[in-house]
């Protein structure tokens, strides 16, 4: 069952992102950037209380991903993409995403701290943030 609401079109949104943002990083890290995106789907808090779709958290500006403004974001959506959308989409959580609202690629060691969000793994070349409970406890739920 999904977690959020997404058409083909969104699958296929969230595809072209995680692959820009992460494809040099492998099927783990294509995953962690969806459990990030999808997160920030779910959430009612902080910079998200009003990103309700797949596209309006694509496109967030301010505080969106840097990948919607290079030209390989605009390749088409691979069905290998794609399946990995649909398993986060439906559920699946993946450490240190799991429960990250923040990703960032450092160019060395990850920031304990990135704009006042505590850092909680760093997977290859990206770094992962999560809000604390009392901040967004959304983020937290379990589906």
């Amino acid at each position: 069952m999904a977690v959020i609401k997404a058409n083909a079109d969104d699958r296929k949104l969230l595809a072209r992102l995680i692959r820009a943002e992460a494809e040099g990083e492998g099927k783990l890290g294509m995953l962690l950037v969806a459990n990030v995106g999808v997160n920030r789907v779910r959430v009612r808090c902080l910079d998200f209380e009003d990103i309700n779709s797949v596209e309006r958290m694509v496109f967030q500006t301010p505080g969106g991903y840097e990948a919607v403004q290079k030209p390989y974001f605009y390749q088409k959506a691979r069905q290998k993409e794609i399946r990995l959308a649909e398993r986060v989409i439906n559920g699946e959580r993946f450490r240190p995403a799991e429960f990250s609202l923040w990703f960032f690629r450092p160019d060395g060691p990850c920031p304990d701290q990135w704009f006042g969000q505590w850092n909680v793994g760093r997977f290859k070349a990206h770094c992962f943030y999560q809000p604390d409970e009392a901040e967004c406890a959304d983020v937290y739920n379990v589906y």
